[in-house]
């Protein structure tokens, strides 16, 4: 387990693009046979990919949680980007295809994962959370998912946002989490740009083909600063931080929040004659 201590702001300004790569950006998260995580300990949050192939792979507490096993305190939320998968919580099999979702709530004891064709393995994207109550565990589909699709054509952010894990879908802790996918010839995401003081937040981008990448812009408004993203790479976005990027060709990417409240709109939006 990689583990990320908190950036101060101030501390951000002085890092060049190493030291941002370092503490933000998370460049290898699906492992084929293996489960990746990463802690970041700003609010807490846990995330990483599952990719079983010869044989189940089963969900661990390891010392840096300090339970009994690992979902004892959390709750956990993952996206299946890979072929179809099953994912067995204490008993009960649930089977995920690409492109869905499961919630498993706090308490939940024994978790494995297992890909239906090891030769075409699941790719499962986990988030997880701290917990203070215990929801039941429920598959989302992509049809159970709230949809809203922004943007338009002049400005090349045309996007369709599918909301899985949300309050008006299920209910959570803290843990939220959706996808957001581009329209073709639209490169621009979160901008406009926000920021949001109350939650931090994770995004995995992915569906770039050859040699596409994404920009991803971070920091303060008046103090910006870019990674450059690559195929199924994830980077941690503080809360003082934007989190806002585009792209050489569309892509899409999932984001995972936690923090004060669950509320999608309680932004902190940004004017772009106050971006530098």
């Amino acid at each position: 387990m990689d583990i990320r201590q908190p950036i101060h702001s101030a501390h951000a300004k002085t890092l060049d693009t190493d030291g941002l790569r370092e503490q933000f950006l998370v460049d290898t998260v699906f492992v084929n046979g293996e489960i990746t995580l990463t802690y970041s300990h700003i609010d807490r949050i846990l995330f990483g990919g599952i990719v079983p192939t010869q044989k189940p792979l089963e969900l661990a507490a390891g010392k840096a949680l300090g339970v009994e096993y690992f979902l004892q305190r959390r709750e956990l939320g993952l996206i299946n980007l890979g072929e179809a998968g099953k994912v067995t919580v204490d008993g009960q099999v649930y089977e995920i295809a690409e492109r869905e979702a499961l919630y498993i709530g706090m308490g939940a004891k024994d978790v494995t994962f297992e890909s239906i064709d090891a030769n075409t393995p699941a790719q499962f994207y986990m988030n997880s959370t701290p917990a203070h109550h215990a929801y039941p565990t429920r598959k989302i589909t992509l049809d159970d998912a709230e949809k809203v699709t922004l943007g338009n054509a002049e400005n090349c952010n045309v996007r369709t946002i599918s909301k899985y894990i949300v309050p008006s879908v299920l209910p959570t802790c803290q843990l939220t989490m959706g996808l957001t996918q581009l329209h073709q010839g639209s490169l621009w995401n979160t901008m406009p740009c926000h920021t949001h003081e109350r939650r931090m937040e994770v995004y995995l981008y992915f569906d770039m083909t050859d040699d596409n990448v994404v920009f991803h812009y971070m920091g303060e408004p008046t103090e910006t600063r870019h990674i450059v993203m690559r195929e199924k790479q994830a980077v941690i976005s503080p809360s003082w931080s934007i989190h806002s990027g585009v792209g050489t060709a569309a892509y899409s990417f999932i984001w995972s929040m936690c923090g004060e409240n669950q509320t999608f709109d309680d932004m902190d939006h940004v004017a772009m004659s106050d971006l530098r």
